[in-house]
């Protein structure tokens, strides 16, 4: 039998119970005793008996009302890197086997670090179809993440992107279909283009740019992505997807991989000039990794979701010039900010999104998720990490 719990909350005393692979019948208890028993609500009915636990206070940032179950069968594509390895984490604290694939271009085996003696890792790339159909084989969910990402190394190297972005998630796609597993799909706010109606709501048309500028193979790629997941749910695939808004949070890569908060961060530690592409006047709305990796969660626990499309993100704008006012204030940093053209980053015809703000309430109407995370709050856990991990 396997258990479910909403709430956040399963703290880690509980989460250990659920990790802990012993007498099943001393789960049960456990959980009845601290939780209490309710009617099934729609979380995977037909294999799943469903609890609900309280929040409790004495977890430290954690959201609400999270549905959770313990110990299923999950695979992570991509769970190495930035926000699936928070994804894991989270999965094993609550009980989950999970078995992670990663080809380690853009993730890092430290990301594992506190999971890796409770998970599986699997060094391998989605294009191998052999062995991704053997590890979602094993699979009861799959959390689709990998993904070649980041705007500046989709213009570099545009034709890899897009078969790594196309070619690995139909592999990822078809052996869920194949094996009877449920998918949750990563997917992302590129989606949308260069479209002016804010904010942006999931089924909102798509304004794209050329085909000879690069920059919107992304965006292409990604929605082929979700038009494969949503065109198998008629073959029985069931399915969510969620798009993210501009995450943030420990972990971020160095290097940025398309993050302004990490580009910004690492040069203000370093009191660099930060720089801003065009008049640094375009806005963007901030999510912790906390919340995204909350949405992604319910997203695909929840069944009321399958099928469907959810934005996760914070519906709070920022303006960037303000954002690297802000670092630069927080990490006491004497650094100016350069303006540069995107011309001169991304190379002649480059266009770019004026903002990009999120509708938020079908997440919040069907999944009872809502990012809370404010920009300080997270910037300033991000910052504390960054400092005792980048010396």
């Amino acid at each position: 039998m396997r258990l479910v719990a909403t709430g956040i909350v399963v703290n880690l005393s509980t989460a250990g119970i659920f990790a802990h692979r012993g007498n099943e019948k001393q789960r049960e208890e456990r959980c009845a005793k601290e939780c209490g028993y309710v009617q099934p609500h729609g979380i995977h009915r037909t294999t799943l008996l469903r609890h609900e636990c309280h929040e409790r206070a004495d977890i430290p940032h954690r959201n609400a009302q999270l549905a959770l179950v313990a110990d299923m069968r999950t695979l992570v594509t991509g769970g190495a890197g930035y926000i699936g390895s928070h994804l894991v984490d989270r999965l094993v604290e609550l009980g989950h086997d999970v078995v992670v694939l990663d080809d380690l271009s853009t993730g890092h085996l430290a990301n594992l670090s506190g999971a890796m003696s409770h998970i599986r890792f699997v060094q391998g790339n989605i294009l191998d179809g052999n062995l991704v159909d053997s590890l979602v084989s094993g699979a009861e969910l799959v959390f689709h993440l990998a993904a070649a990402v980041g705007v500046g190394h989709i213009v570099a190297k545009p034709l890899s992107s897009l078969i790594t972005n196309t070619k690995g998630a139909e592999n990822v796609i078809e052996s869920c279909v194949k094996h009877e597993a449920k998918l949750l799909l990563a997917s992302t706010s590129e989606i949308y283009g260069k479209t002016a109606k804010m904010p942006m709501s999931e089924d909102d048309d798509r304004v794209l740019g050329s085909t000879t500028i690069a920059r919107w193979g992304y965006s292409t790629a990604k929605a082929i992505d979700e038009h494969l997941a949503l065109a198998y749910v008629q073959q029985g695939l069931r399915m969510s997807i969620v798009r993210y808004f501009n995450s943030y949070g420990p972990r971020l890569d160095p290097r940025g991989y398309g993050s302004v908060v990490a580009n910004l961060v690492r040069q203000a530690l370093s009191n660099e000039p930060l720089t801003i592409h065009g008049d640094g006047t375009q806005t963007r709305c901030f999510t912790f990794v906390n919340d995204t990796v909350e949405g992604t969660l319910r997203a695909a626990l929840d069944e009321r979701g399958e099928g469907m499309v959810f934005n996760i993100g914070n519906n709070h704008e920022t303006v960037i010039n303000d954002l690297a006012t802000m670092i630069t204030a927080m990490t006491g940093s004497s650094s100016s900010i350069q303006h540069v053209s995107y011309e001169a980053r991304y190379g002649k015809g480059f266009e770019d999104t004026k903002r990009r703000v999120p509708d938020v309430r079908r997440a919040s109407e069907i999944l009872g998720f809502t990012a809370s995370t404010s920009l300080e709050d997270g910037l300033a856990h991000t910052l504390q990490w960054w400092r005792a991990t980048h010396r």
